[in-house]
Order: structure tokens, then sequence, then C-alpha cells
């Protein structure tokens, strides 16, 4: 069981409510854009996990992929842009779309950093459509140098298939191994691993670096696995998550102990500040969470991939919504 200690976060007053703009206000913090120093792309929709807190409601059953001619673009702008020094793929499973590979080849040759949202599973899992299994990804990763982002909510078995469904704890698991068979997550590889945790249910992620020891201590002494830093994610009162808090009466709660934690500090460093966001289709937004919401960037029109205007994305005025509590609250996530 969890140690109750790893989720008390500081305190602070949520006099404004779940209004996230009043709040920066409040605290006198701009989210004026710093920079576009990564475009994270959202290749698919198509997983081959259904997860309860997945943000973007990926599953087996969604269809959504990016085409060859928006691939292209991206790689375009990579190529146009010198700021953007970082490609972040994400989905569902972007290993799932078949222009994945192709993205990522074309993205090294152009001397991008490429990291990947990674399931885990999906290494050893056949393709929800068509049963195609994608073993060759841990080679493929390591001979790439992609930064492999990897979904690991805890080290017990049963938190993490409460969250992410039957046999995924032990899939994950293995796959972890064949990671590092390749070299990630090993000092002086340079082949980067770093798990992602999010908590179940209400509670707030822990501090970091603690719960980072707790798993590296875990996992190395249970299954021989090692990785390169953790990230705590807090979980985004959007889609299956909301659905499951407003079944449990907890929505509103949870929308306070979000408030509560808010940090003006982290809220000043947050992601939207150096990072555009891409979905399947090419449209543009803050971030990944803002797709779900489909509050896309507009100048005189909505911002896609084809119309892309660097100095109007420079100019812009991020936008923000009760959302938005999840990335500010105690010491942020990621």
């Amino acid at each position: 069981m969890k140690n109750p200690e790893l989720n008390q976060v500081p305190k602070t007053s949520n006099r404004m409510g779940y209004n996230f703009r009043a709040k920066l206000e409040e605290h006198q913090v701009s989210l004026t854009p710093l920079s576009m120093g990564t475009l994270q792309v959202n290749v698919t929709r198509l997983c081959n996990q259904a997860c309860h807190h997945c943000r973007v409601d990926a599953s087996p059953q969604r269809t959504e992929q990016m085409d060859r001619r928006t691939v292209d673009r991206c790689l375009e702008i990579l190529s146009l842009h010198e700021s953007i020094k970082s490609l972040d793929i994400t989905g569902g499973a972007p290993e799932l779309n078949p222009h994945f590979d192709y993205f990522v080849v074309e993205s090294r040759k152009l001397g991008k950093k490429v990291a990947v949202r990674h399931n885990l599973t999906v290494t050893l899992d056949g393709h929800p459509l068509t049963g195609e299994v994608k073993a060759y990804l841990p080679e493929f990763f390591a001979r790439q140098q992609v930064e492999v982002i990897a979904s690991m909510p805890y080290y017990e078995k049963d938190v993490v298939e409460e969250q992410r469904g039957a046999d995924v704890f032990d899939k994950s698991i293995e796959s972890l191994r064949l990671l590092n068979a390749q070299g990630y997550g090993r000092e002086g590889t340079g082949l980067a691993l770093n798990l992602v945790h999010n908590p179940s249910g209400t509670s707030l992620p822990a501090e970091q670096a603690v719960l980072e020891a707790h798993f590296r201590r875990e996992l190395r002494s249970r299954y021989g696995v090692e990785f390169n830093s953790l990230y705590t994610m807090t979980n985004v009162p959007l889609k299956r998550f909301k659905e499951q808090l407003k079944r449990a009466g907890t929505y509103d709660e949870y929308m306070r102990t979000l408030g509560n934690a808010f940090n003006p500090a982290i809220a000043a460093a947050v992601m939207c500040r150096s990072l555009v966001s891409v979905d399947y289709s090419g449209r543009l937004y803050d971030c990944d969470i803002n797709q779900v919401l489909d509050m896309q960037i507009a100048g005189k029109e909505p911002m896609t991939v084809f119309n892309l205007d660097h100095s109007v994305l420079m100019q812009r005025r991020i936008k923000v919504a009760s959302h938005c509590f999840a990335c500010t609250a105690g010491s942020g996530s990621g």
C-alpha cells in the first residue's frame, strides 16, 4: 500500500474558486509565450489500452490518425524553425500511427531531440486493428536515440492494473527490461528512460524527488529495472476521469484540492509557455489538454500547421480554464 505521507501537499487559499485566470491575476502571474522550443504532436487517438485517467480519451476504438501530408508539414516546420529543438510525439499510442517510424527518423536527420510518450505495453500487444506486434521498438528507439517517456503509475501490480487494466503491469515490467537491455536507463549510454507516475483517484502526486527514490529502490530490488528520472503528473479532470469523479460525487472536492494547492512559481513555469501542441489533423493548441477541449490557437483565423505564423504564436494569449489547476497544483506536473 502507498505511504500516506507521499500524498501530502502544501496548502494555499482558493478563494477564487475554479476561475484560473482570476487565480493568475491574484498572484500576478503572466502566461505570455516565451518560445516555441518544443513541437508536441499527437499523431493518433488509437491506443491498445483505455486507461481510466487518460485525458485524451484514447482507446482501441479510436480511429483518428495523422496522415502523411500533415506529418511532412510538421517536418517542414521543424526544418524551418531552428528555435524548435525538440519533437514530443504523443497519442494514444503514437507507435500505432503508420507514419510513426518515418516521423522519428526524419526528425532525427534534422538534428532534433525526439521524445516519445510510450505506454510500454504496445511493444508486446498486437495492434488493436491489424494485430501487428511492435516488438522492434526498443531497438528502434535506441538506434534513433529517442528519449522514452514511459507510463508507470506505481511499482505495485494491483495499483497499476486498477488504473490501466488487467495484465498491464507484467507487460510493462517486461518492456522496461527490454529497454534496459538496449542500454536505456543505464549510466553512460545516453539513452534516457524516464517514467511517468500519476496517482490513483483524487490524491495529488508526492514530491517528485521523494517518489523517484521510492520507485528506483523498489523497481531495482524487485524487478531489476533501471530508469533515469521519474516525472509526476496530476490527474486532469477531463473525459473518463471527470466522469468517474462525477459518478462518485467527488468532482467539486477534487477541484477544491487542486485550487488549494495552486503554486504561483509552478504556474509561471508551465510548459505551454515554450511549447505548441498539434493534433492529428494539424490544428494548433497551447497544450494537449486544450486539444481535448477544442481550445484552438487562433489569429485572424484558427491556426494549423499549414498556416502557422510564428510571430502570431509569440504574441498570443494562452487559453486557460479550470483544468489548468491540475498543472499548477503542489509541485506541478512533469
